[in-house]
C-alpha cells in the first residue's frame, strides 16, 4: 500500500518538509482556490505538481499521487439544464491531471455541505483533542437556530424534547460556535462559507430532490466522466457522505454497501471506484468495514483509516478515536485490503492515509485545519503502518 499524507499547500501549517519526516511517499491535495465548477488550468497543477516534488533530487522523495477533490458544481447534484459546462469543466480538469500523471482522483457527491461536525475541538478523557458529532446538538441547530422550515417532521418528540433540552442551555457564544462548526466551510473549501440566510437557501433547492432523483444526477454525471477516465486510465473514488445519512431534509445516497451496489450495478465501467473511508462509513452500526472492504476490494483506490467510537445511547453521535481503538475494526480492514492488493499481482497498490488525528502534544496549542494536526496523524499512520507490517509479516 502507498502511504499518503493530506496537504493543503503553501498556506498548510504542515509543509512539504514536514511531511517528509513521517515517513509518508506520496502527497493528497487539490487546487482549492480553482472557483468550483471551472477547469483546473494546467499550468496550475503543474505549479503545485513543482511545489510537492521540488526537493526530490536532495531528499526523500514525495509525488502528488491523489486529488482530493475536484469538487462537483451543485448545479449537475440539482441536474439543472445549465450543468453541462460544468461536467465539461470536470473532464477538462481530469484531462489536465492526467497529462501530469495524477491518476487517482477523490470526490463525493454530498448536496450543499460537506462532512460535519458539531465540535471541532472536543477533549478526550488525556487531554488531547478530538472531532466529535453529536445528534442532540445538531438537532438544536437545525431546529431552534437555522429553524429550517418543516424540520420538525423529521424527529420524533423524544428528539424534539432533547434538542429543546440541549438549545436552552446554550449561551450566544455556544450558538455562535455551533452554527461556525457547521455551516462556515471547512478545510479545502470543498462547500463555501455560508451564513444561515444563505444556507437556507441553499438547501431550500433541495426540497423536491429525492434519493431517486440525487442517483439519477449522479449516473447521469458518471455515465459522461467514466468513460473518458477510463481512456485517460484515471480512477475515480467516490468519498461516503459523512455522517452517512440524510440531514437537513438532503437525501444522501453514498452511505451503505447497498448503496455502492445500486452504484456499481448502474455505473459498472471499471473506472468507477471508491474511497474506503473507514471512519466515515464505521460511523454507522450497520456497516460492516472488514466486510465491505472484501465486497468491494477491486472498487477500492484509496483508504482514509481513521475510527470512531460511537455513543452507547444514541448511536447517531461519536467522535473520532484512535486509529486503532474504535468501533471500527481496523486490523480487518487492512487485513482485506492487503489481500486484495495481493490479487491485485503488483497492477495497482492502494492509496491509504490517515485522517483526522487527534490535536495532542505541542499542537494543541498551534493553528491549523481542523482533524488535519500533525502529530494526530503522524500518531495514527504509524499505528497502521505497525498493523501492515504485521499482518504481513504472519502471511
Amino acid at each position: 500500500m502507498r502511504e499518503a499524507w493530506r496537504w493543503f499547500g503553501s498556506n498548510d501549517p504542515v509543509s512539504i518538509n514536514d511531511i517528509r519526516q513521517t515517513g509518508a511517499t506520496d502527497i493528497v491535495s487539490a487546487l482549492h482556490a480553482i472557483p468550483t465548477g471551472e477547469v483546473w488550468p494546467l499550468a496550475d497543477i503543474q505549479a503545485h505538481k513543482a511545489l510537492v516534488e521540488k526537493d526530490n533530487t536532495e531528499n526523500s522523495s514525495l509525488v502528488w499521487s491523489v486529488v482530493e477533490s475536484i469538487p462537483v458544481h451543485e448545479d449537475i447534484k440539482l441536474g439543472r439544464d445549465n450543468c453541462q459546462p460544468y461536467i465539461d469543466a470536470w473532464i477538462g480538469s481530469m484531462e489536465n491531471l492526467a497529462k501530469c500523471g495524477i491518476k487517482t482522483i477523490c470526490y463525493n457527491f454530498m448536496p450543499v455541505i460537506d462532512w460535519t461536525r458539531t465540535d471541532l475541538k472536543y477533549q478526550l478523557p488525556n487531554g488531547g483533542y478530538a472531532l466529535r458529532f453529536d445528534q442532540d446538538k445538531f438537532a438544536a441547530f437545525d431546529l431552534f437556530i437555522l429553524q429550517r422550515e418543516h424540520a420538525e417532521a423529521d424527529y420524533s418528540a423524544d428528539e424534539l424534547a432533547k434538542a429543546k433540552a440541549v438549545f436552552s442551555t446554550m449561551t450566544e457564544d455556544d450558538k455562535a460556535l455551533l452554527t461556525k462548526n457547521i455551516i462556515a466551510g471547512l478545510p479545502g473549501k470543498m462547500t463555501d462559507a455560508y451564513n444561515i440566510s444563505d444556507f437556507r437557501a441553499a438547501l431550500s433547492q433541495y426540497q423536491n430532490i429525492s434519493k431517486d432523483i440525487l442517483r439519477k444526477n449522479l449516473f447521469n454525471f458518471l455515465s459522461q466522466i467514466l468513460p473518458k477516465a477510463e481512456q485517460l486510465g484515471m480512477k475515480l473514488a467516490i468519498h461516503p457522505d459523512d455522517p452517512p445519512r440524510d440531514m437537513f431534509g438532503l437525501p444522501r445516497i453514498i452511505c451503505t454497501a447497498e448503496d455502492l451496489e445500486i452504484l456499481f450495478a448502474a455505473q459498472p465501467n471499471p473506472a468507477n471506484g471508491i474511497t474506503l473511508c473507514a471512519g466515515t462509513y464505521g460511523s454507522r452500526p450497520d456497516n460492516d468495514l472488514p466486510q465491505m472492504a472484501k465486497d468491494f476490494g477491486a472498487r477500492i483506490h484509496f483508504a482514509h483509516l481513521r475510527g470512531v467510537t460511537r455513543d452507547k445511547d444514541e448511536q447517531r453521535s461519536f467522535y473520532e478515536a484512535e486509529h486503532l481503538e474504535s468501533d471500527v475494526d481496523m486490523v480487518g480492514v487492512i487485513a482485506a485490503l492487503l489481500k486484495e492488493e495481493k490479487s491485485r499481482k503488483g497492477a495497482g497498490e492502494i492509496f491509504i492515509r490517515p485522517d483526522h488525528g487527534h490535536q495532542i502534544l505541542d499542537d494543541i496549542n498551534k493553528k491549523g485545519n481542523p482533524g488535519y494536526s500533525c502529530i494526530g496523524r503522524l500518531k495514527g499512520l504509524a499505528e497502521i503502518r505497525g498493523v501492515i507490517k504485521a499482518l504481513k509479516a504472519v502471511g
